[in-house]
């Protein structure tokens, strides 16, 4: 039974590899092809297919093209052509993507602007883009003035949804311009290696950076995703996730538009009515984030939760914990998991459905898949280079590392960088097996196993020594996440005077299930000593990405003081075998070295 499974997975691997290659073709940065042509082939070949599902509205690839075309003529009209950049502030709706196709008609950039950001962030990414105009959905407006105070030039605002003062009406002006196709030459040229979209980061460790995003780079992973889950014209793909990310924003649509296929959109992903969703609008694929998924596993039962049309499931982050039970609940007949990020080079796809694994490898595949794992000093967060050579040190099976990929001209392995060449220059590795050549930093810990399969482990940061031993929080946060009664888990470092390394503190939202011994009791037989959780934070919410990742610098930076932390806090106690209030008298003893660990 084994040798017939692992051939069923060696062929559904190659066979996504094959369709991956079909579909790219010999696509390279002087192609002329470029993510508009990918849709308005659709639109010449199947104008009335359903493009976009959005709150019971439904727009034809016709439909599409013809409002692309008014924002692509609006454009031209204010002086914006090729090579130039104009943000975009929206939420998901359809008129997030006329906006961007209609820019590509004519050659322009969108810089997708976080609708979380205020303040410094969102200037700061206002200012980077060096757009000189602003699309601003009505909903997102209560924070743009207020960070445009901030800024010495500031773009001209051009309003959608409702008419904002001190701003532009782009309803009336759009309203003005022909819904025709533009001239022939209206692109003419433009290349897949010219810029498409900025795309930034989350900048939960500092200000955000713009990521270029390439037309080239673009189709390569629209395609790469259409390719994974054999997507085509019949498919309905479900997209909750934010359109300014990466995930949502180019892979989910990808899959539809590389296939000729349906967005079935939704302004902001429910829990509570997702199956209502599946049930009414029959969605076939659906791109996750893995907190996505937990969140659906903690709502109580639905009686439609098993009727629906998916055929497969495709995203990032989904816990081992959760892989199986949510599967085997919701009776998802497919899960592919994958590992990337939205400025890096290294793509890995999990087809075969083997659960934990982010992706796969086969040794035959290693030298065209040039990703890499190297040994890594977690104190100094830098790669391990041997004494004598001088060059880096790759992990043996089963040993975490950090994950590079070498950096070429060809199509896969590009990094196209950020706006600021200095923070290009801090994702690249230099001379790391050979002299001169280059690899990215991928800023995250992974281990591969001797069959290929790589497993997520940590981000470098987020991982931490305590007690000589490095403590990986995703994997503590995984056991902490099956406690009866935890409905997250947020686990980080927190440093204690005198004392070597970080102590391992967990941030969690529990509900009426929720036991402390019985969550000792768990710790105490799941984790080994030093990995477990000194301090506990018992807090009401827990605060999230736009990409529903969960934040740890404010956690950090409150740390274990009862006096300044609003939440209940304890303290794990080995003698009690419980873990035991926080109080300020047992704060001041920890801090003074009275109580040894």
């Amino acid at each position: 039974m084994g040798i017939i499974q692992d051939i069923g997975r060696e062929y559904a691997f190659i066979s996504g590899v094959f369709r991956a290659v079909r579909r790219l073709g010999n696509l390279t940065a002087q192609s002329k092809k470029t993510s508009a042509d990918v849709i308005e082939h659709w639109v010449r070949v199947r104008p009335g297919n359903t493009a976009i599902v959005f709150e019971d509205v439904s727009y034809t690839y016709l439909e599409l093209d013809r409002a692309a075309n008014r924002y692509a003529r609006w454009a031209l009209a204010q002086g914006i052509g090729q090579g130039d950049t104009v943000a975009l502030l929206m939420e998901n709706r359809p008129e997030f993507l006329f906006a961007w196709f209609g820019l590509h008609k004519i050659g322009a950039a969108a810089a997708l602007i976080n609708t979380h950001l205020q303040g410094q962030p969102l200037a700061h990414s206002l200012q980077i883009s060096g757009a000189k105009h602003l699309i601003l959905g009505a909903e997102c407006a209560e924070h743009v003035l207020y960070a445009l105070e901030r800024l010495e030039e500031k773009p001209l605002i051009w309003s959608t949804g409702a008419r904002l003062q001190g701003t532009e009406d782009l309803d009336t002006a759009l309203s003005a311009m022909s819904d025709e196709p533009l001239p022939p030459d209206s692109r003419a040229a433009l290349t897949a290696g010219d810029k498409a979209l900025l795309i930034y980061t989350s900048g939960t460790t500092g200000l955000p950076k713009a990521a270029n995003i390439s037309h080239l780079r673009m189709q390569n992973m629209m395609q790469a995703f259409g390719a994974a889950t054999n997507s085509n014209e019949k498919d309905r793909v479900y997209v909750a996730l934010p359109l300014y990310h990466s995930a949502g924003g180019i892979c989910a649509v990808g899959m539809a538009f590389s296939g000729g296929g349906t967005i079935v959109l939704r302004r902001k992903f429910s829990a509570s009515h997702f199956w209502e969703d599946c049930a009414r609008y029959k969605p076939t694929i659906f791109q996750y984030i893995g907190e996505l998924c937990r969140y659906l596993l903690n709502t109580p039962p639905h009686p439609l939760e098993q009727s629906h049309s998916l055929r497969v499931i495709i995203g990032n982050g989904l816990r081992p914990e959760v892989w199986k039970p949510f599967q085997e609940r919701f009776k998802i007949p497919k899960i592919i998991e994958f590992y990337g990020a939205t400025e890096g080079n290294i793509a890995l796809l999990n087809i075969d459905g083997t659960q934990g694994a982010v992706g796969r490898i086969p040794s035959y595949l290693r030298r065209a898949m040039p990703t890499r794992i190297v040994k890594f000093d977690i104190e100094t967060e830098q790669p391990v280079r041997d004494p004598v050579s001088g060059f880096c040190i790759e992990c043996a099976p089963g040993e975490a590392g950090e994950a590079i990929g070498q950096i070429t001209q060809q199509a896969r392995t590009r990094f196209e960088g950020y706006t600021k060449s200095a923070d290009s220059e801090k994702k690249i590795l230099r001379d790391v097996f050979e002299k001169g050549d280059m690899w990215f930093r991928s800023g995250d810990l992974l281990r591969r196993d001797a069959k290929g399969y790589f497993y997520f482990v940590d981000r470098i940061g987020d991982t931490f020594r305590w007690k000589g031993e490095n403590v990986a929080t995703s994997e503590v946060s995984e056991v902490l996440s099956v406690v009866p009664g935890v409905c997250e888990a947020n686990v980080y470092g927190v440093t204690i005077p005198g004392t070597d390394g970080r102590a391992g503190m967990a941030a969690i939202v529990t509900n009426g299930e929720f036991d402390l011994n019985a969550f000792y009791a768990h710790v105490e037989a799941q984790l080994p000593t030093y990995a477990r959780p000194l301090f506990l934070r018992i807090t009401k919410s827990m605060d999230i990405t736009g990409t529903f990742k969960h934040r740890k610098v404010e956690f950090v930076k409150e740390g274990f003081n009862p006096a300044s932390v609003p939440d209940p806090l304890f303290l794990r106690d080995d003698v009690r075998r419980s873990y035991r209030p926080l109080d300020v008298a047992t704060f001041e003893a920890v801090i003074a070295g009275e109580l040894k660990f």
